[in-house]
């Protein structure tokens, strides 16, 4: 067994292995760029090595430092996690040069899986469904949609799907540059696209004398932009579909046989909904949801790959499965805004669970690679948090994450969290029918809708307006002991505005008076208020970050912006700007001042966290303005060009 391992990779992801380590009395190494020098897994290792730089392309994925900084710290292995050099071939050959145990499946399995194109030619050989690839320059409009992907990776970069032929070429191009940017190989190619398939995964775990496992299969079928969004297991399809899980754990077998596998890895479907299934992709690698095959198991699956890359054997019969376990991924972004990455403090951040263990009984468990006090850059991929549940039913294991999310104290960058409270709660979801096209079918607008009703909203911008003025009255040099607002005759109201709720209040000798009827003043300090609310005590935190409000109950979390009372003419922009959706780096330009331009023409593109985000025309008009050129960094908020009226 190794004595130290170096885990080449950051965030999460590290964190994970660590707590395997640190529970088989193994010695860790971390290493992390400039921007994760105060990441809490530098912390955590027993030794940690800077690599210089921002950029993933000149820290984690720039293997010969990764290699360096094992053998500088003594480590005698190097676990790769996932994303990143994980499914590098060179990069695991150049571990095991330097006399390093490589973590992960042989050199060999990784060339062969590494090209989608030619790793699904052999498993069309093996015996395993695979779909047809399509030449790009003979694609006709009988076969559209189509899908394009990336050959050498995952997570959704370079994927783009094209329902017009004369944007085949642009979508090419695009995808082929985001590919380069997230992996380092721009190839890409062209497949039929199924509107409604469902995405089932298999994990497999093999060792180096050809025992097999396939440890439960997976659903993933919930995803945005080809990236998983939540993932469960056993799946709800192969479960109400007799024979299905048995075709399906041979067919991974054999894709698993076919390339002398060994190790953790995962065999990617797309399956219909009569149970007929297709070949995707094996990613040679552990997977970011592994976690809900250890909580259906009581596997460790790091341990398992530790053990196996050592030279040991697994049993010859695999674990049972039992219960049901789900996981979500809590993102920094705005799904409302067309999944708009958020970049900037976490000024709070507390879920309830225990953190990267393998469940045992009904609860919850969270992954995650921040903690109160970190920022989130632009370098990396924004996820804060994997929240898994488990327990013995579906049913429970929804309701219980769904209350999880709930109750989580996330304070700082706008999340992904309403979206998916409200998958858990869809009627939908708890049918089980969960397809690729969740989204269209049930409409992003409806599900990105916060949890927080109107009535919600109302009573705690109402708290926040008293918590405000305790906060006041505690700050005050004079009259300290009167309550704020408080009026010996009667007088006009207090007034305060966050985001476009307004409430109106004044303290008087008969208690709160104010524009939210059916409440009553219980007790309020700067940081808690309690209300009597129709007969019903709820009671409120409130936290304040500048004018940045937020609010925290059983009825649900609920974001306020306070309004100033003054607005300063600095801050106001012209009409028609085009200001920067997040932090990022002008990649390509395609107008020129004093263009004609129609509203929805594509203006430039800004790359952040390895997408592409286009900005567009607001409106038909003259590009007035071009404030930026390419290569340039941009601020969230900053003007980036101007569309003003054409004069006549």
């Amino acid at each position: 067994m190794p004595n130290k391992i170096l885990v080449a990779n950051r965030g999460e992801i590290a964190r994970r292995v660590f707590t395997t380590c640190r529970a088989e009395g193994i010695d860790t190494v971390a290493v992390f760029s400039d921007a994760d020098a105060n990441s809490p897994h530098v912390r955590e290792a027993d030794s940690a090595v800077r690599l210089p730089g921002n950029s993933s392309s000149e820290t984690y994925l720039r293997g010969e430092l990764v290699i360096a900084a094992a053998v500088q710290a003594g480590a005698d292995a190097v676990h790769p996690g996932y994303g990143f050099l994980s499914e590098n071939a060179d990069f695991a050959q150049q571990v095991q040069n330097a006399g390093l145990t490589w973590i992960g499946p042989p050199v060999k399995a990784i060339e062969l899986m590494g090209s989608k194109v030619e790793s699904k030619k052999m498993m069309a050989d093996a015996g395993v469904p695979v779909l047809t690839q399509l030449d790009p320059e003979s694609v006709t409009e009988n076969e559209l949609p189509v899908l394009i992907k990336a050959s050498a990776g995952g997570g959704g970069r370079g994927m783009r799907i094209v329902r017009k032929l004369e944007n085949l070429d642009s979508e090419l191009e695009a995808a082929g540059r985001e590919a380069l940017s997230a992996f380092g190989d721009g190839t890409v190619f062209v497949e039929r696209y199924i509107e409604t398939g469902r995405h089932i995964e298999v994990q497999v775990m093999a060792d180096r004398f050809g025992t097999v496992w396939t440890v439960g299969e997976r659903e993933c079928s919930i995803q945005r932009r080809h990236q998983k969004v939540v993932e469960e297991a056993p799946s709800p399809l192969v479960e109400r579909i007799d024979g299905m899980r048995e075709k399906l754990f041979h067919a991974a077998t054999l894709a698993t046989e076919a390339i002398g596998y060994e190790g953790a890895g995962t065999v990617e479907f797309l399956a219909d909904e009569k149970g007929n299934f297709f070949f995707l992709e094996m990613n040679t690698r552990l997977q970011v949801e592994h976690p809900v095959t250890e909580c259906t198991t009581g596997l460790d699956l790091v341990a398992l790959q530790i053990q196996v890359a050592a030279g040991e054997r697994l049993p010859a019969e695999q674990p049972a499965t039992r219960g049901n376990s789900i996981e979500v991924r809590l993102y920094a972004e705005d799904p409302a805004q067309d999944w708009q990455p958020q970049s900037g403090a976490v000024h709070r951040f507390e879920i309830p669970g225990s953190q990267f263990e393998v469940l045992e009984r009904a609860g919850i468990r969270v992954d995650s690679g921040v903690e109160t006090g970190s920022v989130v850059g632009t370098h990396y991929d924004p996820m804060l948090a994997k929240v898994i549940s488990f327990a013995p039913t579906r049913d429970q294991a929804a309701n219980l994450l769904a209350k999880a999310l709930q109750k989580a104290t996330v304070h700082g960058l706008k999340t992904n969290r309403d979206l998916l409270v409200n998958i858990l709660r869809h009627p939908a979801f708890m049918a089980g029918d969960t397809d690729t096209a969740f989204f269209d079918t049930h409409g992003l607008d409806v599900l990105a809708q916060p949890i927080a009703d109107g009535r919600t909203q109302e009573l705690s911008a109402l708290a926040a307006a008293l918590a405000d003025a305790a906060n006041n009255t505690a700050q005050a040099r004079v009259n300290r002991g009167l309550p704020g607002g408080w009026r010996n005759l009667r007088s006009q109201p207090q007034r305060k505005t966050y985001n476009d709720i307004t409430v109106e209040y004044s303290i008087g000798r008969s208690g709160l008076t104010s524009s939210v009827e059916g409440v009553e003043l219980v007790a309020h300090t700067p940081t808690r208020v309690t209300l009597d609310d129709n007969g019903i005590r709820r009671i409120f935190e409130v936290s304040s970050y500048g004018s940045d409000v937020f609010v925290d109950s059983a009825l649900g979390p609920v974001r306020l912006i306070k309004a100033p009372r003054f607005t300063d003419p600095s801050e106001e922009v012209a009409a028609g700007s085009l200001l920067a959706p997040m932090p990022g780096s002008v990649i390509r330009i395609a107008a020129v001042q004093g263009d004609t331009v129609t509203a929805g023409q594509p203006i430039l593109w800004l790359e952040a966290m390895k997408m592409e985000h286009t900005v567009t025309a607001p409106a038909d008009g003259v590009l007035t303005e071009m404030n930026v050129k390419q290569g340039q960094q941009v601020e969230v908020g900053q003007v980036l060009a101007v569309v003003g009226e054409e004069q006549s």
